[in-house]
């Protein structure tokens, strides 16, 4: 498992949190970040791989547009095994590529959401190879998924 790649993608403030908190999943594997460039990313990810995407994504043609090329350009370069991503708008462009690439894709629902789906969820639920929700609530709403509690 240590020779996998891993692609974690979000946008800043809670959505990298959530993914940062994955710590002991991802802290001895080859990993890169996409995120904004923004101060608390810079910050948090400090010595990381990351590659900036563009913002802000919600619900912008021009950002998803924008979004979908730096997708291709990241992925074509570092061909992931895995993109793990808890959200929100930018996690879409990478999980859709990622899939025609070969990538196994790991969604994680947000910890704020318990009984509606997030934009972002229902969007890549249909193609994710594990979607993951935190509350036994969430699984009425997406069914395939996986509850494995929450991670804070």
């Amino acid at each position: 498992m240590k020779n996998v790649k891993i692609c974690l993608v979000g946008s800043s403030g809670g959505h990298l949190s959530h993914l940062y908190m994955l710590k002991p999943f991802w802290k001895d594997k080859n990993r890169f970040w996409v995120t904004f460039d923004k101060e608390d990313a810079r910050s948090l990810l400090e010595g990381e791989k990351m590659y900036p995407c563009f913002y802000p994504t919600n619900r912008s043609i021009k950002a998803l547009i924008k979004n979908t090329i730096i997708a291709w350009r990241v992925l074509r370069k570092e061909n992931p095994d895995i993109i793990i991503s808890s959200g929100a708008a930018v996690a879409v462009p990478f999980f859709y590529l990622g899939k025609l690439r070969g990538a196994k894709l790991i969604y994680i629902e947000v910890f704020d959401r318990i009984d509606k789906p997030t934009m972002t969820g229902k969007m890549v639920y249909p193609i994710v190879d594990k979607f993951i929700v935190q509350w036994e609530e969430q699984k009425k709403v997406y069914p395939k998924a996986i509850n494995l509690g929450s991670i804070f």
